[in-house]
């Protein structure tokens, strides 16, 4: 199974600055990186982050420091 197979399952992840990707279902998650979101194809995630993350901003850029 590689990463263009129809086969392969990912996971949405998001990071503390708020980012999304995509992740190998059956990997360890690298640190700092979240589940958040549906588990499918490559294009179901794909589809989802695009439907969720409308600001790509990182989180610290978007939000007011204070």
């Amino acid at each position: 199974m590689g990463i263009d197979s129809p086969d392969t399952a990912f996971l949405v992840v998001v990071n503390d600055e708020g980012q999304h990707s995509i992740w190998f279902a059956d990997r360890e998650l690298p640190a700092g990186w979240q589940p958040l979101g549906p588990k499918g194809t490559k294009a179901e995630c794909l589809d989802h982050i695009e439907k969720v993350w409308t600001d790509i901003r990182p989180r610290s850029v978007r939000e007011p420091q204070g």
